[in-house]
């Protein structure tokens, strides 16, 4: 009895993980046409699995970006140290593909006049810069 209750929660756990894995990593989530946030940075976290930002834009609303893990993003030259709470940012990407949702996820990062592209591997069509 034990080892089938073992089983069943290890079985559980495992489709649970691999579930929010997908949800996490895809870009189902997203526009598929490019667009471009700008506004400044609330708060910038460098961990994994994936870069975050939190970015105030003119219109006031603070939104939610995620970008590339920090191994791929510091292969661009982008990590810690390139951009800090305060920084004017530009972002190219895709917004929620639910537009009451503040929520973008960024292929390319302008900061400082200099412009990562955290995503080298997919294709784009938005110059990165306004």
């Amino acid at each position: 009895m034990k080892t089938t209750s073992r089983y069943a929660i290890g079985l559980a756990a495992a489709l649970g993980l691999s579930a929010s894995a997908a949800a996490h990593h895809g870009w189902a989530w997203t526009e598929d046409q490019e667009s471009r946030l700008t506004g400044t940075i609330v708060s910038i976290s460098y961990g994994n699995p994936h870069m975050h930002l939190q970015v105030r834009t003119e219109q006031g609303g603070v939104w939610e970006v995620d970008l590339s893990p920090p191994i791929v993003a510091q292969g661009s030259g982008f990590g810690p140290g390139a951009a800090k709470a305060g920084d004017k940012v530009v972002v190219t990407g895709h917004r929620a593909r639910d537009r009451d949702l503040l929520a973008f996820k960024g292929e390319t990062i302008t900061v400082g006049g200099k412009t990562y592209d955290v995503y080298p591997q997919r294709e784009k069509t938005l110059k990165p810069t306004a």
